[in-house]
Protein backbone atom coordinates (compact mmCIF):
# COMPACT_ATOMS: atom_id res chain seq x y z
CA UNK A 1 0.00 0.00 0.00
CA UNK A 2 0.96 3.75 -0.82
CA UNK A 3 2.46 5.26 2.57
CA UNK A 4 2.01 8.66 1.32
CA UNK A 5 0.62 10.64 -1.65
CA UNK A 6 3.76 11.37 -3.43
CA UNK A 7 5.72 10.69 -6.65
CA UNK A 8 8.59 10.04 -4.46
CA UNK A 9 6.25 6.92 -3.22
CA UNK A 10 5.28 6.07 -6.35
CA UNK A 11 9.07 5.93 -7.70
CA UNK A 12 10.09 4.10 -4.51
CA UNK A 13 7.28 1.55 -4.95
CA UNK A 14 8.11 0.99 -8.38
CA UNK A 15 11.32 -0.08 -7.81
CA UNK A 16 12.78 -1.48 -10.61
CA UNK A 17 9.55 -1.63 -12.54
CA UNK A 18 7.10 0.89 -13.75
CA UNK A 19 4.75 3.82 -11.95
CA UNK A 20 1.70 1.64 -14.25
CA UNK A 21 2.18 -1.42 -12.23
CA UNK A 22 2.67 -0.01 -8.76
CA UNK A 23 -0.33 1.72 -9.08
CA UNK A 24 -1.72 -1.50 -10.26
CA UNK A 25 -0.70 -3.58 -7.71
CA UNK A 26 -1.96 -0.73 -4.76
CA UNK A 27 -5.18 -0.61 -6.27
CA UNK A 28 -6.15 -4.17 -6.73
CA UNK A 29 -4.47 -4.99 -2.46
CA UNK A 30 -7.07 -1.57 -1.85
CA UNK A 31 -9.98 -2.65 -3.24
CA UNK A 32 -9.55 -6.73 -2.61
CA UNK A 33 -9.28 -7.18 -6.47
CA UNK A 34 -7.67 -8.87 -8.86
CA UNK A 35 -5.10 -7.05 -11.15
CA UNK A 36 -6.98 -8.71 -14.07
CA UNK A 37 -10.27 -6.85 -13.09
CA UNK A 38 -8.88 -3.87 -12.53
CA UNK A 39 -7.28 -3.75 -15.86
CA UNK A 40 -11.18 -4.96 -17.83
CA UNK A 41 -12.04 -1.74 -16.31
CA UNK A 42 -9.30 0.70 -17.35
CA UNK A 43 -9.89 -0.89 -20.92
CA UNK A 44 -13.67 -0.05 -20.57
CA UNK A 45 -12.41 3.08 -19.89
CA UNK A 46 -10.27 3.77 -23.28
CA UNK A 47 -12.98 2.22 -25.01
CA UNK A 48 -15.32 4.90 -23.65
CA UNK A 49 -12.22 7.48 -24.79
CA UNK A 50 -12.16 5.58 -28.41
CA UNK A 51 -15.93 6.15 -28.93
CA UNK A 52 -15.58 9.98 -27.54
CA UNK A 53 -12.73 10.80 -29.91
CA UNK A 54 -14.88 9.29 -32.76
CA UNK A 55 -17.66 11.22 -32.33
CA UNK A 56 -15.81 14.04 -31.06
CA UNK A 57 -14.07 13.95 -34.86
CA UNK A 58 -17.43 13.90 -36.68
CA UNK A 59 -18.43 16.71 -38.59
CA UNK A 60 -21.83 18.56 -38.01
CA UNK A 61 -21.04 18.62 -33.44
CA UNK A 62 -22.10 21.55 -32.16
CA UNK A 63 -23.01 22.86 -28.91
CA UNK A 64 -26.18 24.31 -27.23
CA UNK A 65 -24.37 27.70 -26.94
CA UNK A 66 -23.33 27.86 -30.28
CA UNK A 67 -19.41 28.36 -29.25
CA UNK A 68 -17.99 25.39 -29.85
CA UNK A 69 -18.73 21.90 -31.90
CA UNK A 70 -17.27 21.20 -35.34
CA UNK A 71 -12.97 22.47 -35.14
CA UNK A 72 -12.04 19.34 -34.76
CA UNK A 73 -12.56 17.68 -38.21
CA UNK A 74 -11.22 21.09 -39.49
CA UNK A 75 -8.33 20.99 -37.30
CA UNK A 76 -7.84 16.82 -38.42
CA UNK A 77 -8.31 17.77 -42.16
CA UNK A 78 -5.49 20.32 -42.06
CA UNK A 79 -2.82 18.01 -40.22
CA UNK A 80 -3.91 15.31 -42.74
CA UNK A 81 -3.37 17.35 -45.58
CA UNK A 82 0.65 17.88 -44.74
CA UNK A 83 1.38 17.11 -41.57
CA UNK A 84 0.51 20.45 -40.26
CA UNK A 85 3.48 22.66 -38.75
CA UNK A 86 3.81 20.51 -35.86
CA UNK A 87 4.05 16.75 -37.54
CA UNK A 88 1.38 14.06 -37.26
CA UNK A 89 1.84 13.16 -34.03
CA UNK A 90 1.65 16.77 -32.07
CA UNK A 91 -1.22 17.53 -34.82
CA UNK A 92 -3.28 14.03 -34.38
CA UNK A 93 -2.82 14.41 -30.35
CA UNK A 94 -4.46 18.06 -30.74
CA UNK A 95 -7.42 17.08 -33.03
CA UNK A 96 -8.67 14.09 -30.93
CA UNK A 97 -7.85 16.49 -27.88
CA UNK A 98 -10.28 19.15 -29.70
CA UNK A 99 -12.55 16.61 -30.85
CA UNK A 100 -13.11 14.92 -27.29
CA UNK A 101 -13.29 18.53 -25.44
CA UNK A 102 -15.75 19.75 -27.89
CA UNK A 103 -18.10 16.43 -27.41
CA UNK A 104 -17.98 17.27 -23.79
CA UNK A 105 -18.87 20.44 -24.30
CA UNK A 106 -21.85 18.72 -26.63
CA UNK A 107 -22.82 16.50 -23.66
CA UNK A 108 -21.20 13.90 -25.19
CA UNK A 109 -20.03 10.62 -23.02
CA UNK A 110 -16.19 11.36 -21.88
CA UNK A 111 -14.25 10.07 -19.43
CA UNK A 112 -13.03 12.77 -16.69
CA UNK A 113 -9.14 12.63 -17.11
CA UNK A 114 -9.07 14.24 -14.28
CA UNK A 115 -11.91 16.23 -15.03
CA UNK A 116 -14.58 16.78 -17.86
CA UNK A 117 -13.24 20.16 -18.23
CA UNK A 118 -9.62 18.64 -19.32
CA UNK A 119 -11.08 15.51 -20.71
CA UNK A 120 -9.16 15.98 -23.95
CA UNK A 121 -5.37 15.64 -23.11
CA UNK A 122 -5.07 12.58 -22.05
CA UNK A 123 -7.12 10.49 -24.97
CA UNK A 124 -5.27 12.62 -27.71
CA UNK A 125 -1.92 12.15 -26.31
CA UNK A 126 -2.21 8.17 -25.95
CA UNK A 127 -4.37 7.46 -29.48
CA UNK A 128 -1.76 10.01 -31.40
CA UNK A 129 0.72 7.94 -30.14
CA UNK A 130 -1.07 4.49 -30.81
CA UNK A 131 -1.29 5.58 -34.39
CA UNK A 132 2.10 6.94 -35.06
CA UNK A 133 3.93 4.52 -32.98
CA UNK A 134 2.09 1.09 -33.06
CA UNK A 135 1.47 0.80 -29.20
CA UNK A 136 -1.08 -1.83 -28.36
CA UNK A 137 -4.48 -1.59 -26.46
CA UNK A 138 -2.69 -3.62 -23.15
CA UNK A 139 0.31 -0.92 -23.54
CA UNK A 140 -2.48 1.86 -23.84
CA UNK A 141 -4.05 0.65 -20.80
CA UNK A 142 -1.14 0.18 -18.75
CA UNK A 143 -0.13 3.89 -19.22
CA UNK A 144 -3.85 4.63 -18.05
CA UNK A 145 -2.62 3.28 -14.79
CA UNK A 146 0.40 5.67 -15.14
CA UNK A 147 -1.56 8.44 -15.80
CA UNK A 148 -4.02 7.78 -12.51
CA UNK A 149 -1.59 7.30 -10.13
CA UNK A 150 -0.05 10.71 -11.31
CA UNK A 151 -3.75 11.91 -11.05
CA UNK A 152 -4.21 10.85 -7.42
CA UNK A 153 -1.02 12.13 -6.33
CA UNK A 154 -1.84 15.22 -7.40
CA UNK A 155 -5.44 15.47 -6.65
CA UNK A 156 -4.52 14.72 -2.55
CA UNK A 157 -1.76 17.04 -2.97
CA UNK A 158 -2.79 20.26 -4.78
CA UNK A 159 -6.28 20.01 -6.28
CA UNK A 160 -7.53 18.98 -9.80
CA UNK A 161 -10.90 21.79 -9.42
CA UNK A 162 -10.62 24.64 -11.58
CA UNK A 163 -13.03 26.40 -9.22
CA UNK A 164 -10.56 25.51 -6.58
CA UNK A 165 -7.45 25.89 -8.04
CA UNK A 166 -7.76 27.20 -11.88
CA UNK A 167 -7.09 25.46 -15.06
CA UNK A 168 -3.41 24.85 -13.94
CA UNK A 169 -5.27 22.13 -11.64
CA UNK A 170 -7.09 21.05 -14.47
CA UNK A 171 -5.31 20.56 -17.97
CA UNK A 172 -2.19 21.35 -16.11
CA UNK A 173 -2.95 18.24 -14.37
CA UNK A 174 -4.06 16.04 -17.27
CA UNK A 175 -1.01 17.53 -18.97
CA UNK A 176 1.06 16.17 -16.24
CA UNK A 177 -0.52 12.40 -16.43
CA UNK A 178 -0.51 12.39 -19.93
CA UNK A 179 3.37 13.28 -20.32
CA UNK A 180 3.93 10.54 -17.67
CA UNK A 181 1.91 8.05 -19.30
CA UNK A 182 3.91 8.70 -22.65
CA UNK A 183 6.97 8.42 -20.91
CA UNK A 184 6.13 4.75 -20.08
CA UNK A 185 4.48 4.26 -23.02
CA UNK A 186 7.68 4.72 -24.96
CA UNK A 187 9.49 2.72 -22.46
CA UNK A 188 11.23 5.15 -20.15
CA UNK A 189 11.87 4.88 -16.54
CA UNK A 190 9.49 6.37 -13.78
CA UNK A 191 12.33 8.35 -13.10
CA UNK A 192 11.63 9.92 -16.35
CA UNK A 193 7.70 10.21 -15.92
CA UNK A 194 8.31 11.70 -12.87
CA UNK A 195 10.75 14.27 -14.84
CA UNK A 196 7.79 14.72 -17.01
CA UNK A 197 5.30 15.56 -14.78
CA UNK A 198 7.42 18.31 -12.91
CA UNK A 199 8.00 19.78 -16.37
CA UNK A 200 4.46 19.76 -17.81
CA UNK A 201 3.39 21.28 -14.35
CA UNK A 202 6.20 23.61 -14.48
CA UNK A 203 4.70 24.90 -18.24
CA UNK A 204 0.96 25.45 -17.29
CA UNK A 205 2.04 26.96 -13.95
CA UNK A 206 -0.79 29.58 -13.00
CA UNK A 207 -3.03 28.89 -15.53
CA UNK A 208 -6.40 30.54 -14.96
CA UNK A 209 -10.06 29.36 -15.30
CA UNK A 210 -12.11 31.59 -17.13
CA UNK A 211 -14.38 30.32 -19.25
CA UNK A 212 -16.75 32.72 -21.35
CA UNK A 213 -20.29 32.49 -20.51
CA UNK A 214 -19.48 30.00 -17.07
CA UNK A 215 -19.30 27.51 -20.08
CA UNK A 216 -16.90 24.50 -19.94
CA UNK A 217 -16.35 26.05 -23.99
CA UNK A 218 -13.79 28.52 -24.45
CA UNK A 219 -11.36 28.63 -23.69
CA UNK A 220 -11.28 25.40 -22.08
CA UNK A 221 -11.80 23.51 -25.56
CA UNK A 222 -8.26 25.45 -27.09
CA UNK A 223 -6.83 24.32 -23.59
CA UNK A 224 -7.27 20.54 -24.27
CA UNK A 225 -4.70 21.32 -27.38
CA UNK A 226 -2.00 23.16 -25.66
CA UNK A 227 -2.14 20.44 -22.76
CA UNK A 228 -1.60 17.78 -25.37
CA UNK A 229 1.46 19.51 -26.60
CA UNK A 230 2.49 20.23 -23.44
CA UNK A 231 2.64 16.69 -22.51
CA UNK A 232 4.41 15.32 -25.54
CA UNK A 233 7.15 18.20 -25.04
CA UNK A 234 7.61 17.48 -21.59
CA UNK A 235 7.89 13.39 -22.20
CA UNK A 236 9.85 14.08 -25.18
CA UNK A 237 12.35 16.43 -22.87
CA UNK A 238 12.28 13.60 -20.17
CA UNK A 239 13.34 10.81 -22.42
CA UNK A 240 16.04 13.16 -24.51
CA UNK A 241 17.13 13.08 -20.45
CA UNK A 242 16.45 16.45 -19.53
CA UNK A 243 16.16 16.38 -15.52
CA UNK A 244 14.65 19.67 -13.94
CA UNK A 245 16.28 20.32 -10.74
CA UNK A 246 12.39 20.50 -9.11
CA UNK A 247 11.62 17.13 -8.04
CA UNK A 248 7.77 16.44 -8.92
CA UNK A 249 6.26 16.90 -5.58
CA UNK A 250 7.45 20.23 -5.27
CA UNK A 251 6.29 21.50 -8.20
CA UNK A 252 2.91 19.82 -7.61
CA UNK A 253 2.91 21.70 -3.91
CA UNK A 254 3.63 24.85 -5.72
CA UNK A 255 0.64 24.40 -8.14
CA UNK A 256 -1.70 24.03 -5.29
CA UNK A 257 -0.41 27.04 -3.53
CA UNK A 258 -0.40 29.09 -6.85
CA UNK A 259 -4.17 27.62 -7.12
CA UNK A 260 -5.01 29.16 -3.60
CA UNK A 261 -3.34 32.77 -3.86
CA UNK A 262 -5.97 33.06 -7.27
CA UNK A 263 -8.62 35.47 -7.16
CA UNK A 264 -11.63 33.90 -7.06
CA UNK A 265 -12.47 36.25 -10.43
CA UNK A 266 -10.15 33.11 -11.50
CA UNK A 267 -11.40 30.38 -10.29
CA UNK A 268 -14.42 29.18 -12.87
CA UNK A 269 -16.20 31.99 -11.58
CA UNK A 270 -16.66 33.26 -15.43
CA UNK A 271 -15.76 36.76 -13.73
CA UNK A 272 -12.24 37.70 -15.15
CA UNK A 273 -9.69 36.70 -17.75
CA UNK A 274 -11.10 35.50 -20.89
CA UNK A 275 -14.43 35.56 -19.58
CA UNK A 276 -14.54 38.99 -19.11
CA UNK A 277 -13.49 39.73 -23.28
CA UNK A 278 -16.56 41.69 -25.10
CA UNK A 279 -17.11 39.72 -27.49
CA UNK A 280 -18.03 36.55 -25.36
CA UNK A 281 -20.85 38.96 -23.21
CA UNK A 282 -23.60 37.27 -25.57
CA UNK A 283 -22.96 34.19 -24.01
CA UNK A 284 -22.56 35.55 -20.33
CA UNK A 285 -25.46 33.94 -18.19
CA UNK A 286 -27.74 36.78 -16.12
CA UNK A 287 -26.46 34.55 -13.14
CA UNK A 288 -23.49 36.00 -13.33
Amino acid sequence: MLKEYSMAELLRQAGGGSIAQAVLKDQAEQDGVSRERLMEDMAKALEVMRQAAREGLTPGLRSVSGMTGGQAPQYKAWVEKDGGLGGQALGQAGAIALGVAELNACMGRIVAAPTAGACGVLPGVLLALEKQKGYTGEQLVMALFTAAGVGEVIAHRASIAGAEGGCQAEVGAAAAMAAAAAVELAGGQPQQAAAAVSMALMNLMGLVCDPVGGLVEVPCVYRNVAGAAVALTAADMALAGIAPILPADEVIDAMGRVGRMMPAGLRETGEEGCAACPSGGRFRSPSF
